[in-house]
């Protein structure tokens, strides 16, 4: 099941020529022996291995010995996320070696991924994705998703050459790292969202084309779901070539519109913990949490603008009591303010909000339903409540009201402060 990644870079209708960094793709059992030759075709001499010592169990010890050559940076598992104090481990690691390496091999799932990819840019040197689980769909990302002293940021990297995907590796991950995978996935019903609804208010570039593949992506899990909660190496590697399309579709657009929304923006909101106690859950857990919650707001909203239950404001400024509140220290929240300047809701015309709205309304209706969302999760095996990632259903109104702020990207979480509503949109089924 590999990946011609030929056909993803070529003339588009969108009027670009897309760009895709990542060379080859292999979705295979045994992909792992590829590597030596892969590195010595590439002319690489001095490779290291970033993985923790989970990783290292499931597929370090393989690859170094078909790398024997090659350096270790293997990190410590507890507490390991991609921020700073991950970044500074695998540095020191990787400073200890008698060479400095050529180029990189990431050898584990998210964290690992955007700690090497992170720091393959900043070295200027290539990596290789050696996938141990369908966890994410960012192994192909070319930024890195890093929480940066608390601040949740996107920030400069490179994605890999290649993806040496072994499914005799990657399918002997717990379940629970599969189930982040699909719920990743299934988060791109409200990000598309959000990118259609931006653009028609806006103008904001679109393509068809990788809005398709990030559909089809979703169609070929939805098909699957049954198969995926039960494991085994065939439902694996149908999922891992979903969350590989939906990483070569942002490569396609040169950042994480197409997959990245109102959803991930409420997961980047307990990850930085100023609403919240620490949520020490996988990203894909997050965001299909982000996703019920959303997708409850947004037909809420939808209902309402339908039965023109509403009133357009003339402008929307920063909240700054919001902020100041939610934000306490002030280095974060000088972060936040500086991700906010300018404000993407002073660029909306109020007229045309107000003539686009049974467009958005078309739009919001393509997301399948909260109820339904939980139905496709739960026979998936995945985490669909506030409860399952440890927070209270408190936080639901808090997480809508204040996430919109963590990323500048025009989401209709953001529009709603655009409006003023005759019914709380906010009152939902928080599971």
């Amino acid at each position: 099941m590999n990946i011609d990644v030929s056909l993803f870079a070529k003339p588009c209708s969108c009027g670009r020529t897309h760009q895709i960094s990542v060379q080859d793709i292999f979705i295979e059992p045994g992909a792992i022996r590829r590597l030596p030759g892969l590195v010595a075709s590439r002319g690489f001499r001095v490779p290291a291995i970033v993985c923790d010592e989970n990783t290292y169990r499931a597929a370090g010890a393989a690859v170094r010995e078909l790398l024997p050559e090659s350096g270790l940076a293997m990190l410590n598992p507890d507490h390991l996320h991609a921020n700073e104090h991950g970044v500074a481990a695998a540095e020191e690691k990787l400073a200890e070696m008698p060479q400095a390496p050529d180029v990189l091999l990431a050898v584990g799932s998210g964290t690992v991924h955007d700690i090497t990819r992170f720091l393959a840019h900043k070295r200027g040197i290539p990596f290789l994705s050696v996938p141990t689980a369908a966890s994410v769909d960012g192994f192909v990302s070319t930024v890195a998703a890093m929480t940066w002293h608390g601040c949740k940021k996107t920030l400069p990297a490179v994605a890999p050459i290649l993806v040496a995907a072994d499914s005799d590796v990657f399918s002997q991950a717990p379940h629970r790292l599969n189930a982040s995978g699909l719920s990743d996935l299934l988060g791109k019903y409200t990000a598309l969202a959000d990118w259609k609804i931006a653009h028609a208010v806006t103008g904001e570039y679109i393509c068809e084309r990788v809005c398709q593949l990030e559909y089809e992506a979703l169609d070929s899990v939805l098909q699957n779901l049954d198969a995926i909660r039960e494991g085994g190496r065939e439902a694996c590697e149908n999922l891992m070539y979903a969350l590989l399309l939906s990483g070569l579709a942002m490569q396609m657009v040169g950042n994480s519109r197409p997959a990245s929304g109102a959803e991930h923006h409420m997961s980047h909101l307990w990850e930085m913990e100023v609403i919240n106690a620490p949520v020490d859950y996988y990203h894909g857990e997050k965001v299909s949490v982000g996703l019920v919650l959303s997708s409850a707001i947004y037909h809420n909203a939808a209902a309402l603008l339908k039965k023109g239950a509403y009133q357009v404001k003339d402008h929307m400024e920063l909240e700054m009591d919001l902020l100041e509140k939610s934000f306490p220290d002030k280095a974060m929240r000088e972060e936040i303010m500086d991700e906010n300047r300018p404000n993407p809701l002073a660029q909306i015309d109020p007229a045309v909000l107000r003539e686009k709205a049974p467009e958005i309304v078309r739009i919001v209706e393509e997301i399948p339903a909260p109820q339904e969302l939980v139905r496709l999760l739960k026979q998936g095996g995945c985490v669909y409540s506030l409860e399952g990632i440890g927070l209270p259903d408190s936080l639901l109104e808090p997480t809508a009201r204040i996430s919109p702020y963590v990323r500048a990207r025009l989401t209709f979480m953001r529009l709603l402060k655009m409006f003023t509503f005759e019914e709380n949109i906010f009152h939902c089924e928080a599971r």
